[in-house]
């Protein structure tokens, strides 16, 4: 795999070699079709992009905003800025308000691109409170611009910026010019406090993380990538340039939640994932065998057996299996478990890395008895990404998340954190030396705030060390921003936010009772105890209103789904509050566990 092209003429140099060669499928806004672009057309819009970035006065190192669900012209903004030197800063599809608005602030944008309908009416009704916005551009040609925005135009208009190149003798030095020290990307995570931070990400880094990549994850030119986690996410950032780089296929999935059907539609080899969706695909196809008759289900469970037995006794632990084992499973590979990989679209499955989150043992064990090769990983967006990984082909443990990659020094600390060094590390976050100083050791060791450990060169992880959440579709919360926002309601008096490897936040909430007993009467609603009164469907339903109202500026995946109202104070007797009244999440769990557990009930 060619990884020395700097990211700046990356696809142009694949366009030399790839010419006319199919590089993106993907669907138009709206669209059902789906379509392809060859890699010189692409580098053709690219060029069109940097020239209109020039046009627009754009300078070395500025930075520019991208607002949008994954689609072809995110790609092409991307390295159109790139090809003049300048930053992106990706915002996720689905954020709020409040965070665009602190992000353009931060980083000083004057150029925002944003994708659907969605995300131009938020950026719209924050311009006014951004000093620095000057112009937002609109991906989505469906997308209605009011009348009354002489600020917005549409990306086939800003194209028309670029037509005929009229720059590109300053983009071709600017390109000659660029450096490994750049900024390719700020990335903007949530911290602990709520307000975002900027990881900044260098060229240098990238191209790290390309050379340690390339020597443990074999994707290829004959790959068909699925994009199926947003751009803006590290994982699938790093992931999709490496597979640039080796002249894979890359299929653009722009709405998540319809992954299935476009895996079905298109026939991916290779895709990134986060554990929830290996989740969903496990519960499919047991739902499936459940409503079976007893000889199928009988079949299947056999079958699953002997997958287990074949590819986690034997060769996940670098054994050869049985002769009669092995004739056995590859006589059900070819039936039963292509006919559900098949059906999930997978029947050229190659390898599917999987990280942002913890991997059920039961699941990852379920993926690979079937056929298809999980490949478990490890990291941050600080590390850009990947960290740790299983190598295909090679032992494993189920529940490790890998082998370091080459390149990166892993060393923990005295109370079990997992400490990072090495090129792909992060250089610091935007604007804020106060959090850089904080995140590294005074030998230069960046904090993960993970807890974990190593063993036979396997990395191991046990905990979060920072009271960060990750849910498990990979998306970072912050429980005590939340419980903040929720506390100024009269009517809660304690709220614990539940969300670390669950699929939605949820809460447990002790209300004010004085005030639920007062309402209640109010409303003529009947109870006898605290347990009435907290289960009472008026009672829940005026709650669900009052929190819903406190959470609109939160991110979609950031809001409270489901809560449960608790008949009873937390104590510091139980052991759930500290001595200066703070949570103690552990215990609260385990005390709790059954309250929690039906609230994620499917």
């Amino acid at each position: 795999m060619q990884t020395n092209y700097h990211m700046s003429v990356l696809v142009h140099e694949q366009a030399k070699k790839y010419g006319d060669r199919e590089m993106l499928i993907y669907q138009d806004f709206g669209g059902k079709e789906w379509k392809s672009l060859s890699w010189n057309q692409v580098s053709q819009t690219v060029k069109q992009v940097s020239n209109a970035l020039l046009n627009l006065g754009v300078k070395v190192q500025e930075n520019i905003g991208i607002f949008s669900q994954n689609s072809v012209q995110y790609i092409e903004c991307d390295f159109g800025a790139w090809g003049i030197r300048a930053v992106t800063i990706p915002f996720y599809a689905t954020s709020s308000e409040q965070q665009i608005q602190f992000m353009v602030n931060d980083a000083k944008i004057r150029y925002l691109f944003v994708g659907e309908q969605d995300q131009y009416d938020k950026a719209r009704r924050i311009f006014s409170l951004c000093p620095t916005l000057e112009r937002i551009i609109v991906f989505d040609p469906m997308v209605h611009i009011s009348t009354h925005d002489p600020n917005a135009v549409y990306f086939s208009d800003f194209l028309k910026l670029g037509e005929n190149l009229p720059r590109q003798i300053e983009v071709d030095k600017l390109q000659q010019e660029a450096t490994n020290d750049d900024i390719a990307n700020i990335l903007y995570t949530s911290g602990t406090t709520g307000d975002s931070k900027g990881v900044i990400l260098t060229h240098g880094q990238f191209h790290a993380a390309m050379v340690a990549n390339s020597k443990c994850v074999p994707v290829n030119e004959d790959d068909r990538i699925m994009n199926f986690l947003p751009y803006t996410h590290i994982f699938e950032r790093g992931w999709a340039i490496l597979c640039m780089y080796a002249g894979a296929r890359m299929i653009v999935n722009t709405h998540p939640q319809e992954v299935q059907q476009s895996m079905r539609d298109t026939h991916p080899t290779c895709m990134s994932a986060v554990p929830r969706f290996w989740e969903k695909v496990y519960m499919g196809v047991m739902d499936k065998i459940e409503h079976s008759s007893a000889v199928q289900r009988k079949l299947f469970l056999h079958a699953l057996n002997v997958g287990r037995r074949h590819n986690i006794e034997y060769l996940s632990k670098g054994k050869k299996p049985p002769v009669a084992l092995h004739l056995e499973y590859e006589m059900l590979n070819r039936t039963v478990f292509l006919l559900v990989r098949k059906e999930l679209g997978l029947e050229n499955a190659h390898f599917f890395p999987t990280a942002g989150a913890a991997v059920s043992a039961h699941v990852e064990e379920f993926v690979h008895s079937i056929g298809i090769n999980m490949v478990v990983g490890y990291g941050l967006t600080e590390s850009l990404a990947t960290v740790s990984c299983n190598h295909l082909g090679k032992p494993y443990t189920v529940g490790s998340v890998g082998i370091p990659i080459e390149g990166i020094d892993i060393k923990v600390s005295e109370d079990g954190e997992i400490l990072l060094k090495g090129p792909t590390i992060t250089i610091g976050y935007y604007n804020r030396e106060d959090l850089t100083k904080q995140a590294f050791t005074e030998d230069g060791y960046f904090r993960t705030g993970d807890a974990g450990y190593l063993k036979d060169g396997e990395l191991f992880l046990t905990e979060r060390i920072k009271d960060l959440f990750k849910t498990s579709n990979g998306k970072y919360i912050a429980p005590q921003m939340i419980e903040s926002k929720l506390l100024v309601d009269k009517f809660i008096d304690q709220i614990a936010v539940i969300a670390d490897e669950r699929k939605f936040v949820s809460a447990l909430i002790i209300p004010v009772y004085s005030l639920l007993e007062e309402y209640a009467r109010d409303h003529n609603i009947a109870f006898k105890t605290r347990e009435d009164l907290c289960a009472d469907p008026e009672i829940m339903q005026m709650m669900k209103e009052r929190i819903d109202t406190l959470q609109q500026q939160l991110a979609h995946y950031e809001q409270v789904k489901r809560f449960t109202l608790l008949p009873h104070h937390l104590s510091m007797e139980k052991g759930e509050l500290t001595n200066t009244l703070k949570i103690r999440r552990r215990v609260l769990n385990e005390n709790y566990k059954k309250e929690i557990e039906a609230m994620y009930a499917e």
